[in-house]
C-alpha cells in the first residue's frame, strides 16, 4: 500500500496591476489575422506586473500559504521557471531563503511545461512514502511568460500570478489517482531563440502551426480519451460518477475541444478564470479546482477529473475527491 496524498491548503498569488487583452502593446505589431485570433481566446485581461519575476511571485503564494497554515514544511519542491533570471544559479533555494524554510530538503522539478504539476505531485506522493518522519511538502510555482510578449499564437494570452500548494497524507482534497503520458516527438514545438538577442527581442515561436494545430491537437483528442478511460476504470468509476471536470485556461476553443473530446462539461470556473487571468501556466488546474469548490460545483464527498496538456508534448489527469472529513486518509 503507497502512502496518501492529499492537498491541505492551495494560495494563489496574482499581482494588482491588471492589463486588458485589446491594449497590449504587441498587438500593433502582430498581422491583422494574428491580431484576430488573439482577441478571440475569450481572455479579456491578464494580470501583468514587472516588479515581480517568477521567484517573486511563487515567494508571494507560499508566504501566503505558510502564514494562512503556520505549516512548517519539510520539503520545498519548486516548479522551475521556463526563463530563469540567471544562468547557474538555483531558484530553489533563492525561495527557500526567502522562505525562511532553511531545514527543508529543497529541489525543483519540471520540463513539462503547464504539465509540471503533475510530477511535482507525483515526486511529493513519494517523498512522503518514503519518509515516516515527513508530514507536509510544500510545491511552489511563479508564473512568468518568458519573453515580453505574453500572447502565444495561436494558443493564449500569458498572465503573471504566482501558486503554492501544501501537501500532506490528509487534508480537504485528496489526489486519488494520477496519469501521464509524454511524447518526445514535439519536444521542440515551441521554442525561444535567444542567445545573442536583447531580451526585448525574445519571442516565443512555433515550428510548424500546422502541426500544434492538427496534428498535436489529433493526437491530443485520443490522449486525453485514453487517459481517462484508464483513470475511471482503473477506479471502478464511469463519467456519471464525477461531479466535476476541470480543465487549464488556454483559450476558449480549447474548452470546447475538450468538451467535445471527452463529451464532457468543464467547470464553469474554467472559462471565468480564462477570461479574468488567461494562461497561468501549471498554475492553471488548481486554480480553477478552488474555483469550482468555492463556488459548489464540487460538493464535500464528491469527486472531479482535473486534466492538462501541454505542447511538449504531454497529458495529465488527477482524479481528486472533495473531503467532507479533512481528518480521514485515503490510500492510493
Amino acid at each position: 500500500m503507497t502512502a496518501p496524498l492529499a492537498v491541505r491548503a492551495v494560495a494563489d498569488f496574482l499581482p494588482e496591476t491588471v492589463a486588458a487583452v485589446a491594449e497590449l502593446p504587441e498587438l500593433a505589431e502582430l498581422p491583422e489575422d494574428r491580431r484576430r485570433v488573439c482577441l478571440e481566446l475569450g481572455i479579456d485581461r491578464i494580470r501583468a506586473d514587472p516588479r515581480y519575476d517568477a521567484v517573486g511571485l511563487a515567494a508571494g503564494a507560499a508566504g501566503k500559504v505558510l502564514a494562512e497554515t503556520g505549516a512548517s514544511p519539510g520539503a520545498l519542491v519548486v516548479i522551475g521557471s521556463r526563463a530563469p533570471e540567471r544562468l547557474m544559479s538555483s531558484e530553489a533555494t533563492r525561495l527557500q531563503a526567502l522562505l525562511g524554510l532553511g531545514d527543508a530538503l529543497t529541489f525543483s522539478v519540471g520540463g513539462l511545461g503547464c504539465v509540471s504539476l503533475t510530477p511535482a505531485l507525483l515526486v511529493a506522493r513519494g517523498l512522503l512514502a518514503a519518509d515516516p518522519a515527513l508530514d507536509e511538502v510544500l510545491v511552489v510555482h511563479g508564473s512568468k511568460p518568458p519573453t515580453p510578449r505574453r500572447y502565444r499564437h495561436p494558443v493564449t494570452v500569458s498572465g503573471d500570478g504566482g501558486q503554492a500548494v501544501l501537501l500532506s497524507r490528509t487534508g480537504p482534497v485528496r489526489v486519488l489517482d494520477i496519469v501521464q503520458v509524454t511524447n518526445g516527438a514535439y519536444w521542440d514545438l515551441y521554442t525561444v531563440d535567444f542567445r545573442d538577442r536583447a531580451q526585448a527581442d525574445w519571442s516565443e515561436e512555433c515550428a510548424d502551426l500546422r502541426r500544434y494545430s492538427f496534428t498535436l491537437a489529433t493526437e491530443g483528442r485520443v490522449r486525453l480519451r485514453e487517459l481517462h478511460r484508464e483513470l475511471l476504470a482503473r477506479n471502478g468509476m464511469s463519467t456519471t460518477d464525477v461531479a466535476c471536470y476541470v480543465s487549464q485556461n488556454l483559450s476558449a476553443g480549447s474548452l470546447r475541444f475538450t468538451e467535445e473530446a471527452l463529451g464532457i462539461r468543464l467547470s464553469a470556473a474554467c472559462s471565468g478564470n480564462l477570461a479574468s487571468h488567461g494562461h497561468l501556466g501549471p498554475n492553471d488546474i488548481l486554480l480553477n479546482l478552488s474555483a469550482a469548490i468555492a463556488n459548489g460545483e464540487l460538493p464535500p464527498g464528491s469527486r472531479a477529473v482535473v486534466l492538462n496538456a501541454s505542447p511538449v508534448a504531454a497529458w495529465s489527469l488527477l482524479l481528486v475527491e472533495h473531503a467532507g472529513d479533512e481528518a480521514k486518509t485515503h490510500y492510493l
